[in-house]
């Protein structure tokens, strides 16, 4: 699930940067900083919106460095249990297979499948496959599944999914 969340990063500034341009060069870092990372409590930070307020720098002793304290909104990803998404498949074993959603790996168990696909490791590329339907699961293919459950570690979110529902399962092109 998407969310527009108010944030704050501390944002160290060499001397080099000091001067009409600050507010630019504290917007570009505050990007390259957060963007496309993951707080674990929070989620993955997708996009920074807008900067609401830059506190005054402190200049730091010794290196000459200002921290700025930066108050910003972004927009961020957090997956929650019984969530229905969909992602692209990227590794397939016979174990099961994992689905990309967005920045989110979700990994879908071989028991969370439905029982008539069976894993075909002769295939190429491997799959999981039902003959009687002609469907197979393969990599780059796109499907809809449901998260059963999330892991959130410091910086990162584990999360495994289900088929096994209707509704579920391939996405026809």
């Amino acid at each position: 699930m998407f969310f527009v969340k108010e944030l704050k990063h501390t944002i160290n500034l060499h001397p080099s940067y000091f001067g009409p341009q600050t507010a630019e060069y504290i917007l570009n870092k505050l990007h390259a900083d957060v963007e496309g990372t993951c707080s674990g409590r929070l989620g993955y930070i997708i996009a920074v919106l807008g900067i609401l307020e830059t506190g005054k720098g402190t200049i730091q002793p010794g290196t000459g460095m200002a921290e700025f304290i930066v108050r910003y909104r972004a927009i961020v990803y957090r997956p929650f249990k019984g969530e229905t998404v969909d992602g692209v498949v990227g590794n397939v074993n016979k174990m099961g297979f994992f689905a990309e959603v967005g920045p989110l790996n979700v990994f879908v168990s071989s028991h969370l499948i439905p029982p008539d696909m069976k894993f075909d490791p002769n295939a190429n590329p491997p799959c999981f496959s039902n003959p009687e339907e002609q469907v197979s699961i393969e990599r780059n293919a796109r499907v809809r599944l449901k998260i059963v459950g999330t892991r959130v570690d410091a910086t990162e979110i584990f999360a495994i999914g289900t088929i096994r529902e209707d509704y579920l399962g391939l996405i026809e092109a």
